[in-house]
């Protein structure tokens, strides 16, 4: 089985789409299907569906909406069957892929790609790459989990509570895969590839520090130091209107600096070992 969730949903078996249209089955295979290959309890599944407003008939709706995902299974597999090999393996039915166990529903895998589980492989091996100083290494892994996203996570699922919150932790850990590939490229030179993706980025996430910060720093480089004033000063007027915060004591030292020092010494003060990271916002 192979699971897309990091943009919008495709589940498939043996090649064939198994992802329903209804909203409803919708939820419950995006649910199973983020957490392959282990138990997802049945109070959660519940929740995602009715906010906790369940009807009475609840557990009789989930295991119908089960019913329907086993019968696309089945159907996928029959499918898989028609054009197969001649000495097959072992034959799964839909119950041994959409298993029903004490307390929950486990969707299993049988070995298949799930996007975020890669995701999660290049991310990790991608901040290793960077704690080790290996920043080539660090830009290309991480690069390679961004691939992985094609837009943001469940981008066809009418969500509920569960996949919500699950949408804004997935979200989270794209940020910051994102943040250390910047930092990378900055740690690499690459200050004036950088611009217009930034550009782009600090107008998406208003009150973003870091990304803020790796801009001024990269127009600076670029010997664009009034504009990197500028968008201190942008920033900061969005964090005190918006949240009633001044920017934080890392992002006044970078504007300082930028005040006060040249690209070159700016630079290297900011690869300096042990200097304050930007906080997240």
């Amino acid at each position: 089985m192979d699971i897309d969730v990091l943009g919008a949903l495709a589940v498939r078996e043996n090649g064939i789409s198994i992802t329903p249209t209804a909203p409803k089955p919708r939820q419950v295979l995006a649910l199973l299907a983020l957490h392959a290959d282990q138990v997802v309890p049945v109070s959660a599944l519940i929740e995602e569906l009715w906010a906790g407003e369940p009807p009475r008939s609840a557990r009789t709706t989930l295991q119908t909406y089960v019913l329907q995902l086993r019968a696309l299974i089945a159907a996928a597999l029959e499918q898989g069957a028609a054009h197969g090999e001649q000495h097959p393996a072992p034959v799964r039915t839909a119950k041994d892929i959409l298993v029903t166990l004490p307390g929950g529903y486990l969707l299993s895998s049988g070995g298949g790609t799930l996007d975020v589980r890669e995701f999660d492989r290049l991310a990790g091996t991608g901040y290793r790459a960077m704690d080790a100083g290996d920043f080539p290494g660090a830009a290309r892994l991480l690069r390679e989990a961004l691939a992985l996203w094609s837009g943001p996570a469940f981008a066809d699922v009418q969500g509920g509570v569960q996949l919500d919150m699950e949408t804004r932790r997935l979200e989270e850990t794209r940020l910051c895969a994102l943040d250390q590939r910047i930092e990378a490229d900055l740690r690499l030179g690459r200050h004036r590839e950088l611009l217009a993706e930034l550009t782009v980025l600090v107008t998406r996430y208003r009150t973003h520090e870091n990304l803020h910060g790796q801009f001024m720093l990269a127009l600076h480089r670029s010997g664009r130091r009034g504009e990197a004033l500028d968008v201190y000063q942008r920033l900061r007027a969005t964090l005190v209107r918006e949240l009633g915060l001044e920017p934080s004591v890392a992002l006044r030292r970078l504007q300082r600096s930028i005040l006060m020092a040249g690209p070159e010494s700016l630079a290297e003060a900011h690869a300096e070992p042990g200097t304050e990271r930007l906080v997240r916002v």
